[in-house]
């Protein structure tokens, strides 16, 4: 019975290390999509705002509003 427990113990401390490593990577990889929305949403507020009543450069604007979108 001893011998057993010996045996499962780092079987299970490897498979529980194995589990957190892909749900961390999972986590920093969404924290970097949620980043990268949150520059383009920064840069289309900057946009409209130096667009002022210029409607030209306001729609130039909404690229960076189609890509934050396109990330969710």
């Amino acid at each position: 019975m001893r011998l057993i427990q010996i045996f499962l113990l780092p079987i299970v401390a490897f498979a529980l290390v194995g589990c957190t490593s892909s749900q961390d990577k999972a986590y920093q990889a969404q924290e970097k999509v949620h980043n990268e929305r949150l520059q383009l949403v920064e840069k289309y507020q900057k946009c409209v705002k130096d667009a002022g009543d210029d409607n030209v450069k306001a729609e130039a604007c909404e690229q960076y509003l189609s890509a934050s979108e396109a990330l969710k």
